[in-house]
């Protein structure tokens, strides 16, 4: 089987649960590049929040859509739909092997995934955003009445979510859910993911919390300050440098600014793992012992199989 053919693989999975390093192991092993699609980490600057490996610590393997958008811009899953598509084409075609890795489940899938995307419209997203702000449960309630299919996935807390659903039904007459269409892959994936028993994972997350303080989180939030933070209607959301901004403001203590990043990246690695265990073709390694080593060899034994597979699909007769 020719590179070209060799299956793009995918690491899915809650925050804290070891992605890069099996995206650095596998990439070694088997020749790769590495695409980002943590729509976190597409901004420059935010560094130390979004656990983004620095350059020193990429062991010389190239990474594709990290530090591309300034932190007043809106990430776009459309524009990345096909920024990633165009990077995996480019590793292809330079003989090496895509591996897609990150916490953002709407992005991975759209790399890789049989998917479409309505557009937007500033005012009716103005306006949609400005009744959520107001009202967030009753216009979950309003999404359940107008696609509980929808509205089943979305929890009353994504605010972000429901306002694209809102948004996505009004501009095309069409339910929100009618826009996430089976799981069906546009080229052979192998889809990995990775999950760490809860209270293994909690106490992780409020470890790299305290790290990520002492590592200079703060200072990091106060130049970005200055970069436009505050101006940005999703980089300033981000989880722990909402919290930050809050502690400069003198809203918020430190202790109490650490208690809610932590307690916020728990809830947020929950959502992570339920929209990711809703794909039926994760190939799930258990990451509780937090043995990268092992993690690797177990997923190069899932890619066996599944290479066998795609060849065996190929050429029946083999």
């Amino acid at each position: 089987m020719s590179t070209v053919d060799q299956p793009t693989i995918t690491i899915a999975g809650a925050t804290a649960t070891g992605k890069s390093d099996l995206a650095l192991n596998l990439a070694e092993h088997l020749g790769g590049e590495i695409v980002n699609t943590d729509s976190m980490q597409f901004y420059r600057g935010m560094d130390i929040g979004t656990a983004k490996l620095p350059v020193g610590q990429r062991r010389g393997i190239a990474h594709h859509l990290i530090d591309i958008l300034d932190v007043r811009e809106e990430a776009n899953v459309q524009t990345f739909q096909r920024q990633a598509r165009e990077a995996i084409a480019d590793i292809r075609a330079r003989g090496k092997r895509p591996i897609l890795v990150g916490g953002s489940g709407l992005y991975a899938r759209a790399a890789t995934d049989l998917m479409e995307f309505p557009g937007t419209d500033a005012e009716v997203r103005a306006r949609i955003e400005s009744e959520v702000e107001a009202d967030r449960w009753g216009r979950h309630r309003h999404l359940q009445e107008v696609d509980p299919a929808a509205a089943a996935k979305i929890t009353p807390n994504d605010s972000r979510r429901i306002v694209r659903a809102l948004e996505v039904i009004e501009l095309t007459g069409r339910p929100f859910s009618a826009q996430l269409p089976d799981y069906q892959a546009i080229e052979p994936t192998l889809h990995l993911g990775l999950s760490v028993e809860r209270t293994t994972l909690h106490a992780r997350i409020a470890t790299r919390v305290g790290t990520m303080w002492e590592q200079g989180w703060v200072d990091e939030v106060r130049n970005l300050l200055d970069c436009g933070l505050a101006e940005g209607r999703t980089a300033s959301r981000a989880i722990g440098y909402a919290q930050i901004q809050q502690y400069l403001a003198g809203e918020l203590d430190k202790d109490a600014a650490q208690e809610q990043t932590t307690i916020r990246t728990r809830q947020f690695a929950r959502r992570q793992d339920t929209w990711f265990r809703r794909d039926p073709r994760i190939a799930w390694i258990d990451a509780t012992a937090g043995d990268h080593g092992a993690n690797a060899a177990k997923a190069l034994e899932v890619l066996a199989d599944t290479t066998a597979t795609i060849a065996d699909t190929a050429d029946p007769e083999r």
